[in-house]
């Protein structure tokens, strides 16, 4: 009883018009609804055959995915502990989707920064946005950016994701004269198996099944399990339908510090742009998902602001930067936080659930190595589709809107680049504007971001930045 009148009392929860079983329920929603991230960012994140990522010397691909696991479960829980003592707020954190695809796909695969080095630019902003929060400035910044590219940026996201993660699960694959074209779905049984499992995760999310994501996933892998059993085999040469269950292991010893040697012989310039790249790009999501979550819970003021937003975003870098030391892609929050405050979740209780979850999930940790990529990467075209109905938000009757909006889209996936999505449509806003006449209203701020991305890409195409 104790317990139950010191957390009432701690979070608030009379004055914020909910109660202790709406908080619980409300924290285990969120959890469920994004806890397949245990699974997945470690399969994102570990280096196999030609897929870029981090690569441990010495270990295995299943010994990296659990130390990943780890990392992913600890980073999550200090960055959400943080959310809930510090900002009082529902919002719950973890390492960012297509952040986690950024840093293994285009900084460590297309731009060959090594793993360590990203890991270090990663500690980086983290320590940059902790002196930004406390200074004020980083509120500030994030009302620069236009409003269309706000809107944008979570559909452009979502199609990044989906391209990723149809072309692990063989439906889509690569063509000589098209690019890509359809897998074929009949005869492979990756592909098979992929389908199924996306229809499922979709045909339980619209019945409203909590975790539908990770039942859908984990459905997948037990039907390859089943499959494999059977004697049917992957026609792709290290894709097997069914891996085996390793034996746990919790050590994180060589990735936890691994950025200090990131940090040795590297070449200022280069790393300098990543951290800014990462800097952009963590921005963005960030204060998008704070908006659109807080919105939904109507903790937003008349001015469509969330009062004392410097709380999550000091908790965002300070799980971002926990997450860098440790070994893990940047830490952020997570969208599917709306699921819990659907629930009633309006204090930082709900987040303190979370966090306490994904303490408890370090005893899965075996599972994560067991989970074949092709259902893991179900996740990302799940997360994928629903974040493509932020795009209703843009006013696509506005030229000026529209072509910003329009151009993060296009640009975003088939560039397989956050940072030149949102690059191209923060440049497009103010030409657009200028176009139109309505110069006055672009700020400074915005006219100056947007000749900052000029002048990178004018560096990038020269060649002067080949590292990036």
């Amino acid at each position: 009883m104790k317990i139950r009148e010191s957390l009432v009392a701690l979070f608030d929860l009379d004055d914020s018009a909910t109660d202790l079983r709406t908080e619980l329920l409300a924290g285990l929603t969120t959890f469920l609804t994004m806890s397949y991230i245990v699974v997945v960012n470690p399969a994102i994140l570990a280096a196999r055959g030609e897929k870029p990522g981090i690569d441990v010397a010495g270990a295995t691909y299943t010994e990296t995915v659990q130390m990943l696991a780890v990392v992913t479960i600890l980073s999550a829980a200090a960055a959400t502990l943080v959310m809930a003592v510090y900002a009082d707020r529902p919002f719950a954190l973890a390492p960012g989707m297509g952040l986690n695809a950024f840093f293994a796909y285009t900084v460590i695969g297309a731009m060959g920064v090594p793993w360590e080095t990203a890991l270090a630019a990663i500690v980086i902003e983290g320590i940059l946005f902790m002196g930004l929060t406390l200074a004020g400035a980083r509120e500030y910044v994030i009302r620069l950016f236009p409003e269309p590219v706000k809107f944008a940026v979570g559909a452009a996201l979502g199609l990044f994701l989906a391209f990723i993660g149809l072309q692990e699960m063989k439906v889509v694959v690569a063509d000589q004269t098209t690019l890509v074209q359809l897998g074929s779905i009949g005869a492979d049984p990756v592909a098979l198996l992929s389908v199924f499992g996306l229809f499922l995760s979709f045909g339980l999310y619209t019945r409203g099944v909590r975790g539908s994501i990770i039942v859908g996933v984990l459905l997948t892998a037990v039907a390859g399990w089943i499959a494999a059993s059977a004697g049917v085999q992957s026609p792709h040469p290290g894709t097997p339908l069914a891996p085996s269950i390793p034996s746990p292991q919790y050590d994180i010893s060589p990735l936890a510090g691994a950025f200090v040697d990131g940090l040795r012989n590297v070449e200022a310039l280069s790393v300098s742009l990543v951290v800014l790249t990462f800097f952009f790009v963590d921005f963005l999501e960030t204060a998008g998902t704070l908006t659109g979550v807080a919105q939904v819970g109507g903790l937003l003021d008349e001015d469509g602001n969330l009062p004392e937003m410097e709380k999550p975003l000091m908790a965002d870098a300070v799980g971002t930067t926990v997450g860098g030391v440790l070994g893990t892609s940047t830490v952020t929050a997570y969208v599917e936080s709306a699921a819990g405050i659907e629930e009633g979740g309006r204090t930082g209780l709900t987040a303190l659930v979370v966090a306490a979850l994904f303490l408890a999930s370090l005893a899965i940790v075996p599972l994560a190595a067991a989970i074949p990529l092709y259902a893991s990467h179900i996740a990302l075209v799940v997360v994928a589709v629903l974040m493509l109905g932020n795009v209703a938000d843009v006013d696509w009757h506005d030229p000026t809107h529209a072509v910003p909006a329009g151009v993060t889209i296009i640009a975003m996936p088939l560039t397989l680049s956050i940072a030149y999505g949102i690059a191209a449509g923060i440049i497009a806003y103010p030409v657009m504007k200028l176009a139109a006449g309505e110069c006055r209203e672009v700020s400074v701020g915005q006219w100056l971001l947007a000749l900052a991305f000029v002048g990178y890409f004018a560096l990038r195409t020269s060649g002067a930045l080949t590292a990036v």
